[in-house]
């Protein structure tokens, strides 16, 4: 008998926690949980208002979504991330972008002897989607140098990136797509942190500047979860070269990968409105400026952390060491190693929690 797909993968890196977050649950006060960055804000009246109206979906729905979603999903894409020209073929709903994240590899029919390269501090799920299809993940600081182009099927972009915050400029995108074009790769881009620039404007790799004006050779990866607080709904969709799309489609569609009805209409009505996603901004921006003077004050060096959920933190000490030690101030953060071997001395600060929580903290750490 062939050895088990999940003997392919690394340990589930959530588990190793656990008794961090045991010693933080003791905390006289109880734990502060700024480990994993799960949205903690309400769902908007809007949102929910729209998924209740589609509550009557006795029938199949569609892997490609509804007319309305489409037209959603180019609409945004255009107003947005000022893509120009995006028709129905060049979007696809998901079940959420970690589905995606992990299968993609798969799905592109990838395989042994095929790269994926992810950057070196990343999401762990672009190593995990390289491995479930038996492929060679290859992590990389700069693609252009550090990677060889034979074999790269698939190369992975984040920014704004998890865990850091990092933001790759429009002439570095641009250098990258340029270069991943020239050799014949495949460029998919994470952007579902996009909205939460805090000190950089990032860029989508589907605007005209950086992919002058065609998609071939490119796809955007965005999430509802962060923007709208929408992890809960798992909606997410992939937008750019339509010869990509079209076949993840016929693929999809064999899968039966299909975004709930109900969720297709409240994506409809999330991407259509643009003031609860302020409204949420303002909500993380001041949670993000009380932790990160905490931390600072309490003598933690910040770095990058221009974009996303999150603060990238060091006390230049081992990240298991800042780990026990916070966990004994009743915090739970996820330490950097989950990311990389680049990550080792860092920690990962959500700024997800309830502004209670997140006051609790602050005076914590006073």
């Amino acid at each position: 008998m062939s050895a088990p797909v999940s003997s392919r993968l690394p340990v589930f890196p959530w588990d190793r926690l656990e008794p961090y977050k045991a010693t933080a649950s003791a905390h006289p006060d109880g734990i502060v949980d700024l480990s994993v960055g799960t949205p903690v804000d309400p769902v908007p009246a809007l949102i929910q208002e729209a998924l209740v109206a589609a509550a009557d979906s006795p029938g199949y729905p569609t892997v490609w979504g509804t007319k309305e979603l489409r037209d959603a999903l180019t609409g945004w894409c255009g107003r947005r991330l000022g893509a120009v020209g995006l028709v129905h073929e060049n979007v696809l709903p998901v079940v959420g972008s970690k589905e995606l994240v992990a299968w993609l590899p798969t799905q592109l029919g990838l395989g042994v002897g095929d790269v994926v390269a992810y950057p070196r501090l990343a999401y762990p799920t672009y190593e995990v989607g390289a491995r479930l299809c038996g492929a060679t993940p290859v992590v990389y600081e700069d693609p252009t140098t550090d990677l060889d182009p034979a074999g790269l099927k698939l190369l992975w972009l984040n920014s704004p990136s998890n865990p850091t915050g990092k933001v790759l400029g429009k002439d570095e995108l641009t250098r990258i797509v340029a270069w991943a074009r020239e050799h014949g790769v495949l460029v998919v881009s994470d952007e579902c942190y996009l909205e939460l620039g805090w000190e950089a404007d990032p860029v989508s790799v589907l605007h005209p500047d950086v992919c002058g004006g065609s998609y071939e050779g490119i796809v955007a990866v965005h999430s509802l979860s962060k923007r709208s607080n929408l992890a809960g709904y798992r909606a997410a969709f992939v937008a750019g070269d339509a010869a990509v799309l079209g076949e993840l489609l016929q693929i999809r569609k064999h899968g039966g990968m299909m975004t709930a009805a109900p969720v297709q209409a409240a994506t409809v009505a999330a991407l259509g409105d643009d003031a609860h996603v302020a409204e949420q901004r303002g909500r993380y921006a001041a949670r993000r400026a009380v932790l990160r003077a905490a931390l600072e004050a309490h003598g933690f060096r910040v770095e990058h952390s221009e974009a996303s959920l999150y603060l990238w933190v060091t006390r230049d000490e081992p990240c298991w060491e800042t780990v026990a030690y916070l966990a004994e101030k009743g915090i739970l953060v996820a330490p950097g190693d989950f990311y990389g071997e680049a990550g080792e001395r860092f920690v990962r600060v959500a700024f997800t929690a309830t502004d209670e929580r997140v006051e609790a903290a602050v005076k914590r750490l006073g």
